[in-house]
C-alpha cells in the first residue's frame, strides 16, 4: 500500500519498491519458489534469470505486480484483509482504551538513599468500577453489535482506479473499534468503565538511587477505559539536600573546619558519617584544601557491587576576632614559624 501507483503517481522509484515488494511476495508464498530462493538466494542457481534484483530484465514488470496485489490483497477475503480482521482493529481500540501513565516526584533523604527504602504515598487515579466491573454497562443491561461496523470495529472503504480497486481499513468511529455498543450506560462510572478514588501505594527504593533516576510500576496508571489496560506509575528520584553531606556519585563529600594548631601538629579527629561518627588521623603540616578519604563511608552503589568512600576536605580555620590571650600566642608562633614559611615564588600551572 505504501509504494502503491495510486499513491505516488509518477513516482519510479515507488514503482520499483511496489514491484519489488511485490515479488517478494511471490517468491515467499510459493513453496517451490522458496525452497530454491532458500538454497540459491535471488538470481542465483539453476533456472534463475539473470542480472539479480527485482527488476523488469526478470520478466516481472508492473502489469504482473499489480496482478499479484489484487489478487491477494484486493479482494474481500484472503491476504491483508485477512490479517486486519483477526484483530487489528481491535488491538488499536484496546491500545486507544489505554489508561495514562502518572508521574509523581519522589523525595528522599540521603539516609533513605543509603539504606534503602519503603515509601507509602497518596495517590488519585482511575480504577475500574466496581459496580460495572469495568465493562460500562448498566448491571442487568446488554451490548449490542454496532451497527455501523457489524461488531468489526473497523470500516472499509473501497477506491476504484485504473489498475483496479483498493480497500482501506479504518477503526469504526463510533464504536471506536470495540465493536460493540452501550445501551445503558452503568450510572457510577458514566459508561467509562472506571472512577476515580484516592489510594495508598507503597513504593520500594533500593539502595543507591539518585537524582534522575525513576521507578516504573508497571499497570499502577490509571486503568483504561472499558476494560483496556491500566498505564504506568512513573516515581521520579529527588533527592532532598542534607546539611552537612553532599554527593558525587556513590562518594560523599563533607568539609572539616581545624584550627591552626591542629593544622600544624597534626593528631585524630572524629568527623560525622552517615552511620554516626569515625576517626581520621590529620597528617601534620596539612594545608587547607586538602582531602582525607575513608575507604567504604559512603553510598553503595545501585548499578554494581561495592560502596563508595567519604572524602573529608579539610579547612583551615582563621579566627577573625582574636582575643588578647590569642592575640599574644599568635604573635609568639608568628615569630617561630617566620623561618619556616617558605618566600614568593611563580606558581605551576597547575595552581
Amino acid at each position: 500500500m505504501k509504494y502503491h501507483p495510486d499513491r505516488n503517481p509518477g513516482d519510479k522509484k515507488a514503482e520499483e519498491s511496489f514491484k519489488e515488494v511485490a515479488q517478494a511476495y511471490e517468491v515467499l508464498h510459493d513453496p517451490e519458489k522458496r525452497a530454491r530462493y532458500d538454497r540459491f538466494g535471488h538470481g542465483t542457481g539453476p533456472g534463475a534469470p539473470p542480472g539479480g534484483g527485482f527488476t523488469e530484465a526478470e520478466g516481472f514488470d508492473l502489469a504482473d505486480a499489480l496482478r499479484a496485489f489484487m489478487r491477494d490483497f484486493g479482494g474481500m477475503g484472503g491476504g491483508f484483509g485477512e490479517v486486519f480482521e483477526s484483530g487489528g482493529g481491535r488491538r488499536a481500540a484496546r491500545n486507544e482504551r489505554r489508561g495514562r501513565n502518572l508521574e509523581i516526584r519522589l523525595p528522599l533523604t540521603l539516609e533513605e538513599i543509603a539504606n534503602g527504602a519503603e515509601k507509602v504515598i497518596k495517590i488519585r487515579r482511575m480504577v475500574p468500577c466496581s459496580e460495572c466491573k469495568g465493562a460500562g454497562a448498566k448491571q442487568g443491561s446488554s451490548t449490542k453489535a454496532c451497527p455501523t461496523c457489524g461488531g468489526s470495529g473497523q470500516v472499509r472503504s473501497v477506491q476504484r482506479s485504473v489498475f483496479g480497486q483498493m480497500i482501506s481499513v479504518t477503526t469504526c468511529e463510533r464504536c471506536h473499534g470495540e465493536g460493540v455498543i452501550i445501551e445503558q450506560p452503568c450510572p457510577k462510572c458514566s459508561g467509562e468503565g472506571r472512577v476515580r478514588v484516592q489510594e495508598e501505594i507503597s513504593i520500594r527504593v533500593p539502595p543507591g538511587v539518585m537524582e534522575g533516576n525513576y521507578i516504573p510500576l508497571r499497570g499502577m496508571g490509571d486503568a483504561g477505559v472499558r476494560g483496556g489496560p491500566p498505564g504506568d506509575l512513573i516515581a521520579h528520584i529527588e533527592e532532598i539536600p542534607h546539611p552537612i553531606f553532599a554527593r558525587e556519585g556513590e562518594d560523599l563529600i563533607t568539609e572539616l573546619p581545624i584550627s591552626i594548631s591542629r593544622a600544624a601538629l597534626g593528631g585524630k579527629v572524629e568527623v560525622p558519617t552517615l552511620g554516626g561518627r569515625a576517626k581520621v588521623t590529620i597528617p601534620q603540616g596539612i594545608q587547607s584544601g586538602q582531602v582525607l578519604r575513608l575507604r567504604g563511608k559512603g553510598l553503595k552503589s545501585l548499578q554494581r557491587s561495592g560502596t563508595g568512600d567519604l572524602l573529608v576536605r579539610v579547612v583551615v580555620h582563621t579566627p577573625t576576632k582574636p582575643t588578647d590571650r590569642g592575640k599574644a600566642l599568635f604573635t609568639e608562633l608568628e615569630q617561630l614559624a617566620d623561618s619556616q614559611v617558605p618566600p614568593p615564588h611563580r606558581p605551576d600551572r597547575n595552581g
